[in-house]
Formats: C-alpha cells, structure tokens, sequence
C-alpha cells in the first residue's frame, strides 16, 4: 500500500519537480502524493483524502502559513509526522516548528536526495507510531475483555455477607483477591438442606484466563455435586473424574470441601491436595486439620479419596486458605509461612468470622509491606455456635 504525503507550497513548480524525482516510487506504488497551495487547503484535503502519514510543508505561505497548520495538525493528526521547508539559515522559524511538533526539516534549495532519506525516515516514524497505537487499542481492548471477565468471576462466587441471614449455629465470611485481574482462586457456600451447610475453597493452576475458566468449571462441578447431598470423599472423586475426561493439559485444582452439620457441630470434609485448613478453638489453641488424603483433582484418573471428622465446640473457627496468603512474601523475599498464620490466627480469638477474614488479611498486607502479590489470595472463615461461646 502507498504511503500518502502531502506537499503543501504555494511554488508551482514544485509538484513537477516532486512527481519526477519520485516517478519510480510513484508508478511501483510506494509513494502518493497529494499537492495544496497553502494551509487551509491542506487541511481540507486531509480531511478528504483519508488516511495521510507525512505532511511536507513550507512556511511562508497565503491564507495559512506552515507555522499555524503545524498547530491544527498536532490536535486532529497525532499520528502523522509533519516536515518543514524552510530558508538555510531561518533557525528562529526551524525552532518555533519543531518546538510546535514537526519532525523534521529540510532547507531550499531542496536537496532532493536528503528530501527522499527525510520521508524515509519519517514514514518509518508514522509505522512505529501507528504501530504502536494499534497496540494501545489492542491493550483496551484486552483490558475490557478482562474488566467483563472480572465482573463475571466476582459474580459466580458469594459476595453477600451475612450469607445466611437469620441462622445464628453458624457464621460465615470469606474473601478472594486475584494477583492478576481475573485468577484461578475460588471459594463456594450452600445449603443442602436445612441441617447441612457446604462449602469449599480451591486453587487452580496458573493465573489469569486460563486459570479462571478452569476455576469456573471447577466451582460449578462441585456445586452441582454437592447440592445432590453426595458426602465429601464422592463428591471429589466424582469431580476428579470429569475432570480428568476433559484431558485439559497442566491444569488441576485443589480443593478443600466440608459439610457442617450445624445441630450437632460435625464437619466432615475431603481435601484434595489443598493446604490444610486451621481451626481456631474457642480458647485460642490452633489446630492443623489431619490430611485426608487424595490427590488434587483433574490429574490422575481413579484417584480416591478419603472422609475426615470434626467435632467443633462451640465458638470454634475453621479457617481455609489458599497458599497465596501463607506464600505471601515481603520486599526481601521472606514468606508469611504457616508458622505467623497460625499466629495471626491465634491472635484473633474471638473474633467474628467477618472480622477474623479482614483483620488476618491486612496482617498478610502489613507483612508484604507493598511488595507486589504474587498469587490469588482467598480466605473463608466458618464458626460453629457463636452464640453458646
């Protein structure tokens, strides 16, 4: 495709001179020029013409001088690149045209040779410029694409707290922060029927899209599962085998998934490679939650998995993570680790579920010191009773 220029000088004479010296580049359609007299007439073929890369303009000139439609074309042409014809030696008019965003110059008499290495150049400028604005465009675009994505994800997970209003066995709070704008976190709550509350927390894979549509078939296969009332250890197995049908490469999950039984304060729950939760009893002793064995699921098919029971007294606080939060590390490189966790954790009996997932994540802020995030970080905090405490 041509490269447009427009050569606006009020000399008649020189569009002869152009058209020649330029014939070749003309017949092999590399170059198209268009011809004004003066500024106002360039301006009007700018807008007719379509799309223009390189405007070579002299400055003294009738109705609008090269000065002030240098002016007009910084405002309604950012993309193209402007080249000055001035006098050898007019440096006070060269100066107020590069300072008014010209390119370039050149002086008359013309140097034909510099004018073709000036347009060379300055068409290169216009394809690394348009280039770049392209890819500008492209970026917002993305960025769209991710802000709906974002949207979305924050919609398949519970976002409203108090989650179950008017039932006073148990509290519930949870919170998830994606290192990138979508990621493959995932916390789920609900109730099979009035006397037994799920709910999971799990981590996929890798971050950003990728992550976040195998989190999103992750999250929806374990709802749809669990809400059938199949007990823990099924429920992963189960999910494990779609998983597993669907042959995705490098992407597992693990998973954390436990059913409360809120008459009695009976947890049973099955881990698929996930992080041990910590339970916070009443008195301000932590527990790390006995491993149930299993692997992570969508990696290994006729994987099985095994059911594990807690008993919660009253006032007690189970607490799941993802390995964002105890991997979380500070300007230096040094992880919160398990160890301050428990800590913070501790630290925090007492305290309401809600305040519990708040106040233990701005510690892991404190901690990080600003330092970027790393991986998706996902609390969820479940008390038994906190009205018999």
């Amino acid at each position: 495709m041509a490269h447009t220029i427009l050569v606006v000088d009020d000399e008649p004479d020189l569009e002869l001179l152009i058209t020649q010296r330029f014939r070749k580049e003309i017949r092999e359609k590399a170059l198209h020029f268009v011809f004004a007299s003066n500024g106002a007439e360039a301006l009007a073929k700018l807008g007719a013409n379509g799309e223009t890369d390189v405007v070579l303009t002299d400055i003294n000139m009738p109705v609008m001088d090269g000065l002030t439609l240098l002016t007009n074309l910084n405002d309604a042409y950012p993309l193209l690149r402007a080249v000055i014809v001035s006098a050898y030696g007019d440096m006070t008019n060269i100066r107020t045209a590069l300072n008014r965003g010209a390119f370039d110059f050149i002086t008359k008499p013309i140097d034909f040779q510099d004018l073709a290495i000036t347009l060379e150049k300055s068409i290169r400028e216009v394809k690394a410029r348009k280039a770049a604005d392209a890819d500008r465009e492209r970026l917002m675009a993305i960025r769209k694409e991710l802000d709906v994505a974002r949207r979305i994800q924050e919609s398949i997970v519970p976002r409203r707290f108090p989650a179950f209003p008017g039932r006073d066995e148990f509290a519930l709070h949870a919170s998830m922060r994606p290192a990138r704008a979508i990621g493959g976190d995932f916390y789920d709550f609900f109730l099979i029927d009035e006397h037994h509350l799920a709910f999971t927390v799990g981590d996929v894979t890798g971050k950003g899209v990728p992550a976040a549509l195998f989190m999103a078939v992750s999250r929806t296969l374990l709802r749809s599962t669990g809400t059938r009332g199949v007990p823990p250890d099924e429920c992963l197995r189960f999910v494990n085998e779609v998983l597993c049908a669907e042959s995705v490469p490098a992407m597992f999950v693990t998973c954390f998934y436990g059913v409360l039984d809120p008459r009695t304060g009976v947890l049973e729950y099955s881990n698929g490679g996930h992080t041990p939760p910590c339970l916070l009893r009443q008195g301000g002793r932590v527990e790390t939650t006995p491993l149930t064995g299993g692997f992570f699921l969508g990696a290994f098919e006729g994987t099985s998995y095994e059911r594990g029971t807690i008993q919660f007294a009253p006032g007690d606080t189970l607490v799941v993570f993802t390995d964002g939060i105890s991997e979380a590390a500070d300007l230096a490189g040094e992880q919160f680790g398990e160890d301050r966790l428990a800590e913070g954790i501790a630290a925090l009996a007492g305290a309401s579920a809600e305040e519990l997932v708040k106040r233990l994540g701005d510690t892991v802020d404190r901690f990080a010191e600003g330092a970027p995030q790393a991986d998706d970080m996902t609390l969820l905090a479940l008390t038994w009773a906190p009205e018999r405490q």
